[in-house]
């Protein structure tokens, strides 16, 4: 697909058919996603990837750690048939800039006045988003609260150095989406109010 129409194509989908992603088109997303620039090739992202329904399903048992009325609005989401938790290891990037070419002897983070980890994290996000548009699938992006995080972060592994981002589901969209999101009720700002040029 043409790169202009991925971009005006991609939104995030909140209902999904419970039908089977090829297991090549999640290989492709998933590469692209390795593809994001990283801050001195660090590549300090990795994603947890539960392409299994028993895995989905307790991914939901682990997160939904809260009244189930409370999760209503997931109710679209939860067939779709996979997960991939994007996680940003800031480690990798303390370790990366105290090696010789980067001139930092310590590993301090005071370096970074931006956390660097999760910007290189939220670009591959965005890929792998972009590149299920391409795949013609849906895919949202959604975030958990602390507990749900920590309830996914036990029930599945993820080291303490690695900080789940959020979550990202991927599946054949629904044709009619009953959940209408914040776009269909807030206008696009304009380009003007969006794009400063030469000064604020």
């Amino acid at each position: 697909m043409e790169f202009r129409k991925v971009v005006k194509r991609r939104k995030m989908v909140r209902t999904f058919l419970d039908e089977r992603v090829e297991p090549d088109a999640l290989e492709r997303i998933l590469a692209a996603g390795r593809r994001g620039p990283s801050a001195g090739y660090s590549q300090g992202f990795a994603f947890l990837v539960l392409d299994r329904r028993e895995d989905v399903d307790r991914f939901w048992s682990s997160a939904a750690h809260v009244d189930e009325e409370d999760w209503a609005v997931y109710r679209g989401v939860r067939p779709a048939p996979v997960l991939v938790v994007p996680c940003a290891g800031k480690h990798v990037y303390l370790e990366r800039y105290a090696e010789a070419d980067k001139g930092w002897t310590d590993q301090d983070e005071a370096h970074w006045p931006v956390a660097y980890w999760t910007v290189d994290t939220a670009f591959a996000t965005l890929l792998i988003l972009l590149a299920a548009v391409d795949e013609g699938l849906g895919a949202l992006f959604f975030g958990l609260d602390e507990a749900g995080l920590e309830g996914v972060r036990g029930e599945f592994g993820i080291p303490e150095a690695w900080s789940p981002i959020g979550v990202i589901a991927l599946g054949h969209p629904a044709r009619v989406d009953p959940v209408r999101s914040s776009a269909a009720t807030r206008r696009a700002r304009p380009i003007e109010e969006v794009v400063h040029r030469g000064r604020w």
